[in-house]
């Protein structure tokens, strides 16, 4: 496997990703705060849900780097490089809204006391510096070497590297969320 190809495209799949998301963040404020017909949320409370979400991945990410780097005594990381495989087709999914039913912790839904959202968007933009940052810890390989059991639509364990392109990939599933939000609230004005 050739790291450097990896860390270049998970480096960029972040920064993409992160960028659609503040887009959003421009939007008029009627569409931001339009709430859909089946009761979901609006965008302003995915974008809340997004930054409280990746808080908690960003956890586990931050702890995994740390575990793989401790874990480079002892292991061979040519070889975990040799045979490793990204599992892109496994973490597919994540990315799209609707493939699964996604039962979300409580602590993970937006609340009526969650920040004010120019707070939300520096809070986003932190985040990407923070995962970009965990892959340049980990630029020979390293994230292989630690694996966190993910529960969500039963993907099992996931290396450094996996739990970051989870992250982004999760966003991606809400910035479809936000676009349907658009698309109905475009049709009730027109």
């Amino acid at each position: 496997m050739a790291i450097a190809s990896l860390l270049n495209e998970l480096r960029n799949y972040l920064t993409d990703t992160f960028a659609l998301v503040d887009q959003w963040f421009d939007q008029p404020a009627a569409l931001r705060e339009y709430r859909p017909a089946d009761l979901g949320w609006t965008t302003n409370e995915v974008l809340a849900h997004i930054g409280l979400t990746n808080h908690y991945l960003l956890i586990l990410i931050q702890k995994g780097t740390t575990k793989a780097l401790a874990n480079t005594q002892g292991r061979d990381l040519a070889a975990e490089l040799a045979t490793y495989q990204f599992p892109r087709e496994k973490l597919a999914a994540i990315g799209v809204l609707h493939a699964f039913d996604w039962v979300r912790p409580a602590h993970m839904e937006p609340h009526h006391n969650q920040l004010p959202l120019p707070a939300i968007r520096q809070q986003l933009r932190d985040q990407l510096v923070q995962a970009l940052g965990y892959l340049n810890q980990l630029t020979n390989g390293e994230g292989l070497l630690y694996q966190t059991t993910m529960s969500v639509n039963n993907i099992g364990k996931l290396n450094v590297y996996e739990y970051c392109y989870f992250l982004a990939q999760r966003a991606r599933r809400h910035l479809t969320q936000m676009q349907e939000n658009t698309d109905e609230f475009s049709a009730a004005v027109a």
